[in-house]
């Protein structure tokens, strides 16, 4: 994934370290081990030098916490010195796994807990650090990133108090609507997208999925999936059909307009498989939707593909719907918070995203350009090819 040979004498921009806070952690580690391996064998000869000191290391993590008080305050610190370094922090917004305790009573960590815990992080670092990246998959409050009516627009003001608090450099995942970049125009905003791991994963659990116009066809769910659909439509080589939602604008329930239904265009399903992509799995319930009308349509089989699973409503309707044969796989990243039941499911998928998301730190500590591993389309073609020769 990272093109090790193009970093050969390329000076970094300071040592690298990473600060992961707690609900992030086993993704940091993942990512950790994939820099040492990078790391062994480029510039070896520089070793010990000024320029390349810290640049060989057995781990990059440095030791972080937010303990809380009783009454469920926090505070943020750092066990290792950050002075002079390129410090990359990373912060899982979605792990509702976690929890603290408030006067005797157990509270869930919500986003906006985690992200109070990374400006405790970002404020801890006491202007030391030589340079600030922030690593956050799911982008915080990505979903409020417009405004409709009188209300806030939590995820623009969000990115500017991270720059304002001297972040550099903002690292996401499939944003909701990438354009909320121009909150801060005169910073580092990437979002970066993993078809190259959908599709890797994909055909790992079903080695026999065909990917031709006969065979295949990818559906965007909604209207706001268009982009991605095309994009990965395009780079296989086979037809896109989309689904709009029809809803009830008169009505608002759990602060949104209800669907009355999903309406399809695009050709006939018969007997193909389909691929259907989204940014997220929120409840599911559209998702699921747009499964049974595929497969009454006719379509052989069914794939799920979104880049984070939340499940916010449990995972007893995507049972129910694997049982009936309305879904085949469910394929999400590792970028997010996966319950352990959800890991154990037979349809589940994981889009391991750990080697890129090391890459992508790669390039930026050695402010390097990110696009070789930002196209995935050379990588999926490659992918294709050897699986056309292995046939």
């Amino acid at each position: 994934m990272s093109d090790i040979t193009s970093y050969e004498n390329v000076l970094p921009i300071a040592p690298l370290k990473i600060a992961a806070l707690e609900g992030c952690l086993d993704l940091a580690r993942g990512v950790d081990d994939y820099l040492v391996r990078f790391r062994e064998s480029t510039n070896q000869k520089l070793q010990g030098t000024p320029n390349f000191q810290g640049y060989h290391e057995d781990s990059y993590i440095i030791r972080s916490s937010c303990p809380r008080f009783g009454t469920g305050e926090a505070k943020g610190i750092l066990y290792d010195s950050v002075r002079g370094v390129d410090l990359f922090i990373m912060a899982d917004v979605l792990n509702h796994s976690l929890s603290y305790t408030v006067c005797g009573h157990r509270n869930h960590m919500s986003p906006d807990d985690h992200y109070q815990d990374l400006k405790r992080i970002i404020s801890a670092t006491n202007g030391k650090a030589h340079r600030i990246n922030v690593i956050m998959p799911f982008l915080y409050e990505g979903r409020q990133h417009k405004r409709s009516q009188r209300e806030s627009l939590d995820c623009a003001f969000a990115l500017q108090e991270l720059v304002d608090m001297g972040v550099s450099n903002i690292i996401t995942f499939d944003a909701h609507d990438p354009r909320v970049c121009n909150a801060v125009p005169l910073y580092g905003f990437d979002s970066f997208n993993p078809p190259y791991q959908f599709i890797k994963g994909l055909l790992k659990a079903e080695p026999d999925l065909k990917i031709d116009k006969e065979h295949l066809m990818v559906i965007s769910p909604d209207e706001g999936a268009m982009e991605r659909a095309v994009y990965f439509a395009g780079v296989l080589g086979v037809d896109m059909g989309m689904f709009y939602k029809r809803r009830d604008y008169s009505v608002i329930i759990g602060g949104k307009n209800p669907i009355v239904a999903h309406e399809f265009l695009g050709d006939d399903l018969s007997g193909k498989d389909v691929i259907i992509i989204d940014d997220m799995i929120s409840s599911g319930e559209s998702m699921l939707d747009v499964a049974r009308q595929i497969r009454e349509r006719g379509a052989k089989r069914v794939f799920v593909c979104a880049t984070f699973g939340l499940f916010t409503d449990g995972l007893d309707k995507f049972d129910e719907y694997y049982e009936q044969g309305y879904i085949s796989h469910v394929v999400t990243t590792n970028l997010n918070y996966r319950s352990p039941e959800l890991l154990a499911k037979p349809y589940y998928v994981e889009a391991n995203m750990t080697k890129f998301l090391a890459a992508i730190i790669d390039c930026i500590n050695h402010d390097v350009s990110t696009e070789h591993v930002n196209d995935p389309t050379e990588r999926i073609q490659g992918l294709l090819e050897r699986i056309e020769q292995a046939y």
